[in-house]
């Protein structure tokens, strides 16, 4: 038998190499990747709500410019890999103390109203990331209204 015949067999019952795990997402990470999964609820990722994140997280994590766009960078990867809201939020929870979890709420929905718009789809993510965080519609929509406050003086 000629060896690239030979070869070409060996192949087919050689282990499969297996892919590298995806890396572990940082704690910073896991919560950006849910304020860009808010701004991307409704299939439109509004330049207004991009600029929300990274004034989110320049408060919450003390970062520059440009430290919050490489961040949300990494955050937005992650956030389009990762399969559904159960796997993050999970994490979150693991990071975020249940009081501290309100105020994650209300950056969410400043992420989410930065365009101007609500949509629906962005309201059901919202009820379900907010069950998903131990907390409850009322909560989150006590959240909606403490943003939409600080917000409406502005569009006087």
């Amino acid at each position: 038998m000629p060896d690239k015949a030979i070869s070409w067999m060996r192949g087919l019952f050689a282990p499969t190499p297996q892919a590298a795990p995806p890396r572990a997402l940082s704690d910073a990470e896991a919560l950006v990747a849910l304020l860009v999964r808010a701004a991307r609820a409704s299939d439109d990722y509004d330049p207004r709500q991009i600029a929300k994140i990274d004034t989110v997280v320049a408060r919450r994590f003390g970062l520059g410019p440009f430290e919050c766009a490489a961040l949300r960078g990494k955050a937005e990867a992650a956030e389009a890999r990762i399969g559904d809201s159960v796997h993050l939020t999970r994490r979150i929870k693991d990071l975020v103390a249940l009081e501290d979890r309100p105020a994650l709420l209300r950056d969410l929905w400043a992420v989410i109203l930065a365009d101007g718009r609500r949509h629906e789809a962005e309201d059901g993510m919202m009820r379900l990331v907010s069950n998903l965080l131990g907390l409850n519609d009322r909560d989150s929509a006590l959240a909606r209204q403490a943003v939409q406050r600080l917000v409406q003086p502005q569009a006087e």
